[in-house]
């Protein structure tokens, strides 16, 4: 099946069941499974469909073929709050095994429909500070997953930031209102050792972000840190178009900025994480309760520059950091 045609069927809920072949050799559960899937991202969002095609092909690789013994209702909510809300309870009330949901603001949503399904999430910034789970080695509930980084990784951006950009001295660091503070403060304790100066903007709103950076790239030797959440995702075309207009280098947390324009991403692979998750998924469907599967952080990382962008900003990058570099965009 074309990878078109695979995406076209499985992005609707109201779609006929998906059939995928199963690994050969494999004894097949015979009784038929429910897997609810929120996603906070329209139904025509390739990134995602790639994230949630990994996910799909683990689920084969351990036994489960969509149609025979285990059926998927997934829900493309978008990124509107109460769009995420409603159609967690639409899932919550379908009583699936288990719902894979993406990211803390969806696991909360969840969480105010059902305290008994059991949810698996493939990135979540601040479980604990969230409320989601009561430890990362116990979550304690009915939520377990994986975390999109370790904190400490925050001030790595930064100095990250100084490296390809020396010039820089301020920093403005693009935030969400709630899981953004933690990054933040990480952020803010390596910047004295660096000699820079670093401010928090909130990303409630668009008007919010594009009057705020404005504000900033009055002054000189200014950059961007584009902190983990929500609100840089729905926001990422805009945050991107205008680090470019006022030609502000930017450090960004995921691929996909770095992919579409922006200068430079350090992160993890949402690919590793979704195939991590359909592993979590598939031990609760064996039976394994979320609260005894600890939240886990990835292992590895990865650095994406977009040499396009840097020539664009008038960067000479370092050896140091191309040589780094994971993937180069020319």
């Amino acid at each position: 099946m074309r990878r078109r045609d695979f995406f076209t069927l499985f992005g609707s809920a109201a779609a006929a069941p998906l059939l995928l072949r199963p690994s050969a050799g494999r004894a097949q559960p015979q009784l038929m499974r429910r897997i609810g899937v929120l996603l906070p991202a329209p139904a025509d969002d390739a990134e995602f469909q790639a994230w949630v095609g990994a996910f799909l092909q683990e689920l084969v690789l351990s036994g489960w073929t969509i149609g025979r013994n285990v059926r998927i209702d997934t829900r493309w909510a978008g990124a509107n709050a109460p769009d995420v809300r409603r159609h967690a309870a639409e899932l919550a009330a379908l009583a699936p095994d288990v719902v894979l949901a993406h990211g803390t603001g969806a696991v909360g949503a969840l969480l105010q429909a059902t305290r008994t399904v059991p949810i698996v999430f493939p990135v979540g910034v601040d479980p604990v500070g969230a409320g989601l789970i009561d430890s990362l080695a116990r979550p304690g509930g009915n939520v377990t997953g994986f975390m999109t980084f370790e904190f400490n990784l925050s001030g790595k951006w930064l100095e990250l930031l100084k490296q390809i950009a020396p010039a820089v001295t301020r920093v403005a660091v693009l935030r969400d209102t709630g899981s953004g503070t933690a990054q933040f403060a990480v952020i803010q304790s390596v910047a004295s050792s660096l000699r820079i100066e670093v401010n928090p903007v909130n990303m409630r709103d668009a008007g919010e972000i594009e009057r705020a950076v404005a504000a900033f790239a009055q002054s000189p030797n200014g950059g961007l840190i584009v902190t983990a959440g929500g609100s840089a995702l729905a926001h990422r075309d805009l945050i991107i178009a205008l680090a470019a207009r006022h030609k502000l280098p930017a450090v960004y947390f995921l691929r996909s900025f770095a992919a579409a324009g922006g200068l430079i991403s350090y992160g993890n692979n949402q690919i590793a994480q979704y195939r991590a998750a359909a592993g979590y998924v598939d031990r609760i469907l064996k039976g394994e309760k979320p609260a005894d599967l600890p939240v886990q952080a990835p292992v590895k990382y990865e650095t994406v520059l977009n040499m396009k962008t840097a020539k664009a900003l008038g960067l000479s990058v370092p050896d140091v950091v191309r040589l780094r570099a994971d993937e180069v965009i020319e």
